[in-house]
């Protein structure tokens, strides 16, 4: 990889992409030159980094010529059809979509956790499931000490998981209510404000919905773990932006809240709030726009042996997306 990269950012317009230029700008990534891709709708726009206006190109085939890193955040069949592309130009791509996370072929990347594995790559890299990515950042430190068997998981999921048209209506549904005003539907099949819907992405045939296998499939293949097991429901909540997951977990070794905290403090890029007799924990709304996630809520779980409790929030936007994969190309720089 060149020290000095030639980077493009595909899907440079959306909530991803936008976080993905930010995060490169924040981080001082030392790239030599920023590239945007987008749709042809979105070609013309420009979007400021470093101080200059960078216009967007529209998306095609022969656009990675001369790119050393692609960061894709554009959904998978657009990542299926030009990710390959990529790679024939010479390019190495961190893919944020689900298209390439349970091929063998392809590392499943969470830097804190598994980030030597970027070192067998054949020209994708793939970003986790934010969710997935989230909960990881908590269980994994726990799981190294105490062999995690199993969890039991319901996560608290913020609409602009779903974009920029999802935040818009519960905006919308909101000033609707206040004002008395008849609520209209675009996004979700039922009415997001003041309600939840537990209804993450498509049903499979087992009752689970996608979203809810990724933490078991995707967990199993970030943590090496092959014999992981996850039961998870997942729940929209109308929070604008930050997941939280609530999760028991059973482990082979006896843990006690002392023992975990100890783990937990010591982990990369997670941060303990952990003081209920001061109504200290983690929530959405004060790790927005952060780059750590947060842990707290440690308890003994009573249903469980060897189990805890605890509750784990993080920025879907950043660690659940953006973050992790400009994270993954600090690693490529430095390997």
């Amino acid at each position: 990889m060149n020290r000095q990269p030639h980077v493009a950012v595909v899907g440079a317009t959306g909530a991803v992409g936008i976080e993905m230029i930010r995060t490169l700008e924040r981080r001082q990534f030392p790239l030599s030159r920023l590239t945007l891709l987008a749709s042809a709708r979105s070609a013309g726009k420009t979007i400021r980094f470093r101080n200059e206006e960078i216009p967007v190109q529209e998306l095609k085939a022969d656009s990675f010529r001369g790119v050393d890193l692609a960061l894709f955040s554009a959904g998978s069949s657009v990542s299926k059809q030009f990710a390959p592309e990529a790679v024939k130009a010479g390019c190495v791509v961190v893919d944020n979509s689900s298209a390439f996370r349970m091929d063998d072929t392809v590392p499943l990347v969470v830097p804190e956790i598994n980030g030597d594995d970027v070192r067998w790559h054949r020209g994708i890299i793939a970003n986790p499931n934010c969710t997935t990515a989230i909960t990881l950042m908590a269980l994994y430190p726990l799981h190294r000490a105490f062999g995690c068997r199993r969890i039991f998981a319901s996560s608290y999921q913020a609409v602009s998981g779903t974009g920029a048209r999802a935040i818009a209506e519960l905006e919308r549904q909101v000033r609707q209510i206040v004002h008395g005003e008849p609520v209209t539907r675009e996004v979700y099949p039922h009415q997001i404000a003041f309600n939840v819907l537990p209804h993450v992405d498509s049903f499979l045939p087992n009752g689970y919905t996608r979203e809810e296998m990724k933490l078991e499939n995707e967990g199993r293949k970030i943590m090496h773990h092959p014999g992981f097991r996850a039961s998870v429901t997942c729940v929209r909540v109308p929070v604008y932006r930050a997941h939280s997951v609530a999760v028991s977990a059973e482990f082979e070794k006896p843990v006690s809240v002392e023992a975990a905290l100890d783990v937990l403090r010591q982990a990369p890029g997670l941060d303990v709030i952990d003081d209920p007799a001061r109504c200290e924990y983690p929530m959405p709304l004060y790790q927005a726009g952060k780059d750590n996630c947060a842990v707290g809520r440690i308890r003994k779980d009573c249903a469980l042996d060897n189990g805890l409790c605890f509750w784990v929030c993080g920025d879907q936007l950043l660690k659940g997306a953006a973050l992790n994969a400009v994270q993954i190309a600090e690693l490529l720089l430095a390997t």
